[in-house]
């Protein structure tokens, strides 16, 4: 599969297909298994309410296709449980907030208010970015972090010169 676009990999519809696609990925190794996840990661970035369940699905073929990324590389031993945990959250987000009340400007906040470091903030973002960064950060909060998604309703910035 040298496309390796999200349709392209949504058209392995018959197990003659999938299997044929799991022996090119599993022949190709890092590489192979690298482009799919990217693939997923930018169609969970950029999905919008109605594609969530489509990306979704599509992970959980990709999950049924490489149970264990694991051996890809050490640091994809989770990857399927992040991907589904930022897409849940992003479909809280989606359920929670309005088509109508999206537009604007918004930010991603993070901190941990019983240790000493600096506060996270995502400023100036669509409310799609604001989405994902949430959801993608979301299922690593520690314990007594939290982290905000909020519209920004009046902005006064000024400049130093």
């Amino acid at each position: 599969m040298t496309n390796n676009t999200l349709a392209d990999f949504n058209k392995l519809t018959t197990a003659e297909a999938e299997v044929l696609y799991q022996r090119e990925v599993l022949s190709e190794g890092f590489a192979g298994f690298r482009r799919l996840l990217d693939t997923l990661t930018e169609a969970v970035k950029s999905a919008g309410d109605i594609e969530m369940e489509v990306v979704e699905q599509s992970v959980a073929k990709a999950k049924r296709l490489f149970p264990e990324p694991v051996d890809f590389s050490p640091s994809w031993e989770k990857v399927w449980p992040e991907l589904e945990c930022t897409i849940a959250a992003k479909k809280h987000i989606f359920a929670n907030i309005p088509l109508a009340d999206r537009a604007g400007e918004w930010q991603v906040i993070m901190d941990n208010p019983l240790v000493v470091q600096e506060v996270v903030c995502y400023p100036a973002l669509t409310f799609e970015d604001a989405a994902y960064l949430y959801a993608y950060f979301r299922p690593q909060l520690e314990k007594s972090e939290y982290i905000r998604l909020q519209k920004i309703q009046t902005v006064i910035q000024e400049i130093g010169g």
